[in-house]
This record gives structure tokens, C-alpha cells and sequence, in this order.
């Protein structure tokens, strides 16, 4: 690990500057980020749990190279429409309907699922998880510095954002304002002085039976989607902070609403450094609840597949660039797990037999290479395929000691997230007629009789079992397929 007075440069894709830059912390040494969480009204499907992984590479990239990190994601469980903009049914209220349960027990059930995929997929827990609905109070007074500052209008009860009023709306996206006006579609929403607006507060529910609702200002209603992001990330990471992430859906409306607001309210720039993670394409398409075509981590279990087996394969991907998957790409990363556990099982027993110290005295020059390699890949903006390319280096030296590659795996595993330290081989049970044909051969070898002990090994294999000799001990490797 790096000294913390002298911690490496790192640089990062800006999504706002739309090219790399380098990481300067607002605060020495800290790095404070923001993570756009799930809207707990579904199941999380493998594509947004990509962007989490995505996400957990970043802050771990960031303590591997010794910076203190300020994770903070926020837990959608009210104000999310349909549409992402300010039309169709709350995800929430949609959600209580066709399951026939309160709002609360919804978002209760689909957050404990999330947390546990993220749990299932080794992703560190943010430092700070923030609801939705225990920050009324500081959505509330965010809208209250809107109005003062002349961004917010009243109309037919509810709040608004008036876009007009923000002369860089859509710089995110690369939107032109002038043009989004001339060729803005006429809303639904009557209420609006421009379809641009977006809602910040509604009193006039557009719902029947809406169970969540505050007191306010404006009168008894709850937020739109977009003020949630902002405040909580204003009270935790400050009114300007490093890094801002989330999907690359979130862009064309949420993100860039979001900017509009919080800039407007305190004419500072939001975030220093914008990241959003690429789609999971399943054939041509994006993975989406909308359109019922994705699918769930819980799903690739009941499958078979090691949930570990879907991490590896989304680090083998450029976070923000698509990733296609497929049953097949699955596959054979759950075989490249497999292979990668089978190494590092077979080097834990090298070292242990040699009495190697697995943290070598000193670094060969080929070790600090690789791990040199390793870490210009990753302070790179995540440049994973570039990092895995350099483990499987390691895998397949053939001048690295086992002691040395152990080494590098487990070090490298602190940005990968395997979980390799916790990789233990599996007890083989063996039966008690093996056993007894396993006592048999020790007895030959004790005697040097040699051919005694060549014929008890074939018995031992015709009945499926692998052997491998151990100085005077016989050893059951694996019951072979």
C-alpha cells in the first residue's frame, strides 16, 4: 500500500469534460463520491449490478492507492417515476399495486435483495446508505433556496424547476437548450411554463391512494425524483464533491436535472469528476425492467452459476463501454474462476510444502514489474481488461515463485474483489473402502514395495478417485469426473 503523503496520480473519463483528467481532491488525500442507488421497487437486474461493480472497482482502486474514500449511495423509495421524467405512475406506488403490499414493505423486501446481490458479488458496502424518504426535510429546504434564488416557480400547487432560468442546462449531455425548447413536445402537465420544467415538489398527487406524503411549504405531497440525489448528496458529500457516478442511462435526464438543481441552488459546480457505467446488452438490446427482457442475479444462481463468475466477467469489460453477455460468455468465466481457484489452491500448497513466506523478503524485478503494470492499468480509469491481462501474466510466469504470484493474486485481488483470501478447497469425501486401499498403499510404500504400491494407485483410480503421492503418505487429490 502507498504512503499516504505520497499517493500515486490517478485520472478518470469526465462524462461532463468528455475527456480524461486527472484526479485532484477537494480535501488531501480524501475522495468523496456519489452513488446513484437503486429505486427499490424490483429486483436489481445483472445490468445495474454492473454499474455497482463498476462503482466498487472505482473506490477500491482509490484505498488500494492509499486515498480515504467517502462512499455514499442513496436508496430510491419514493418520488421515481415511470417515465424518469415527471409522467406515468411512482415506481413505488406501481409496485404496492401489483403486489398488494404498503410502499414500506416493498422498498423494505427489494433493498434487503440488493444488498444482498451486493453482498453475493463481494461489493463493498458504501460508506453511507441514505433513504429517500428520511431526507424530506433536506429536499425541502433545497427547494426553499431554488425559490430564493429564482429557479423554482409554484403552478396549480406544485413546485417546479424553470429551465430557462439555468443558461447550461443539458451540458452533461451535450443538449442544446435553444433547441430543446424549439422542439419540445406539447406536456401533459399544464402546469409547466415550459415541457423542460421538471417537477420538485408535488401537491397535487397525479395518483390515487398515494400512501407516501409530507407536510410542506406547498402544502401536504412528496418529492420528484431528482431533488432526492441532490440533497443527500449535498449533506454527505458537501455542495461540491470529487466524483459523481451512476448509469449512463441517468444522463439525458436524471443527472442533468440534477446539475440544473443543485448548481442553481448553490452556484457551485456539483461534482468535480462525472463517471457512468456502460450497458449490459443481452443480443442487440439493454438490459431493462420496462420491457421485462432481464435478468436477475438471483436467476443465474438457480442456474448454477457462481455469483463471483458474473463479477469476473463484467471486469474483463471497459466499465463504460456496452458489455455484451450471453449464457455462453457466463460460462466461460465461470471456467476461468474455476481455473483461477485451482491456481491459487495448488500455490498455497507449493508455499506451504517449501515453507515459503508468502510476502517474498525481497521483490524480484519481474514481481515489481507486473505489479507496476498492474497499477498504471487501474489508476488509468479503471483499465481492468489491461489489469487482468497483467494477473494472467502472473498465472503463467515461469520464473515467479510461488511464493511471488500468491502474492500478486491476493494483492491484486484488493482492487479485483474475488474475494481470493477466502478460496479454500473443497473436503473430498472419501469412502471407506478408498480408505482402506489408501492405508494399504502407505504400507507398501513404507516397505518399498514398489509394485504393491503402483497396483493399489490404479485400484484407487478405477473407482474415480485421483492420487497423488505426498513423501510417504498417499494423497486423494479429487474424485475425478
Amino acid at each position: 500500500m502507498n504512503n499516504k503523503f505520497a499517493l500515486p496520480k490517478i485520472a478518470f473519463y469526465n462524462s461532463l469534460s468528455k475527456q480524461i483528467e486527472a484526479l485532484a481532491p477537494l480535501e488531501a488525500n480524501k475522495v468523496r463520491i456519489y452513488c446513484c442507488g437503486p429505486t427499490v421497487y424490483n429486483y436489481q437486474h445483472i445490468g445495474n449490478l454492473r454499474t455497482y461493480i463498476f462503482e466498487d472497482v472505482l473506490v477500491r482502486v482509490l484505498r488500494y492507492a492509499g486515498y480515504e474514500v467517502l462512499h455514499v449511495m442513496n436508496i430510491t423509495d419514493v418520488g421515481h417515476l415511470v417515465s424518469d421524467a415527471d409522467e406515468g405512475e411512482d415506481k413505488m406506488l406501481l409496485a404496492a399495486k401489483r403486489e398488494r403490499k404498503t410502499s414500506h414493505e416493498i422498498a423494505e423486501y427489494y433493498t434487503a435483495v440488493f444488498l444482498n446481490d451486493c453482498r453475493l458479488l463481494n461489493i463493498s458496502r458504501p460508506s453511507v446508505i441514505c433513504k429517500a424518504t428520511e431526507h424530506i426535510a433536506e429536499m425541502i429546504e433545497l427547494i426553499r433556496r431554488l425559490e430564493a434564488n429564482g429557479m423554482a416557480y409554484q403552478a396549480g400547487g406544485n413546485v417546479y424547476f424553470d429551465v430557462s432560468k439555468f443558461s447550461t442546462y443539458g451540458k452533461l449531455a451535450g443538449l442544446d437548450l435553444a433547441k430543446l425548447q424549439a422542439g419540445a413536445r406539447i406536456e401533459v402537465d399544464p402546469n409547466k411554463r415550459s415541457p423542460l420544467d421538471f417537477a420538485l415538489w408535488f401537491t397535487k398527487s397525479k395518483f390515487e391512494n398515494q400512501e407516501l406524503l409530507w407536510d410542506s411549504p406547498w402544502g401536504l405531497g412528496y418529492p420528484g425524483w431528482h431533488i432526492e440525489c441532490s440533497a443527500m448528496s449535498m449533506k454527505y458529500c458537501g455542495e461540491t464533491f470529487d466524483i459523481h457516478c451512476g448509469g449512463i442511462d441517468h444522463i439525458p435526464v436524471h443527472h442533468t436535472n440534477e446539475i440544473a438543481q443543485s448548481e442553481g441552488a448553490t452556484q457551485k459546480p456539483l461534482a468535480n469528476i462525472w463517471m457512468h457505467g456502460g450497458f449490459l446488452l443481452m443480443g442487440q438490446e439493454k438490459m431493462s425492467k420496462s420491457k421485462g427482457s432481464f435478468l436477475t442475479l438471483g436467476e443465474l444462481v438457480e442456474q448454477g452459476f457462481c455469483p463471483m463468475s458474473f463479477r469476473l466477467l463484467a471486469l474483463g469489460g471497459i466499465y463504460r463501454n456496452e458489455l455484451s453477455f450471453s449464457l455462453e460468455s457466463l460460462k466461460n468465466a465461470s471456467y476461468a474462476l474455476e481455473k483461477l481457484k485451482s491456481t491459487v489452491l495448488a500455490l498455497r500448497e507449493e508455499v506451504a510444502e517449501t515453507g515459503q513466506p508468502i510476502e517474498p523478503a525481497s521483490e524480484s524485478n519481474e514481481f515489481a514489474q507486473l505489479k507496476t503494470l498492474f497499477c498504471e492499468a487501474v489508476y488509468c480509469d479503471l483499465g481492468l481488461p489491461k489489469a487482468m491481462s497483467v494477473l494472467h501474466q502472473v498465472v503463467n510466469s515461469k520464473t515467479l515463485s510461488a511464493a511471488e504470484k500468491l502474492s500478486l493474486i491476493e494483492n491484486f485481488d484488493l482492487v479485483l474483489g474475488l474475494d481470493v483470501k477466502s478460496w479454500r478447497a473443497q473436503p473430498i469425501e472419501i469412502p471407506h473402502e478408498i480408505a482402506e486401499l489408501v492405508n494399504q498403499r502407505d504400507e507398501a510404500r513404507k516397505n518399498r514395495l514398489w509394485d504393491l504400491a503402483d497396483e493399489l494407485r490404479r485400484k484407487i483410480e478405477l473407482l474415480g478417485f485421483a492420487v497423488e503421492d505426498a513423501q510417504e503418505k498417499t494423497k486423494i487429490v479429487k474424485k475425478k469426473k
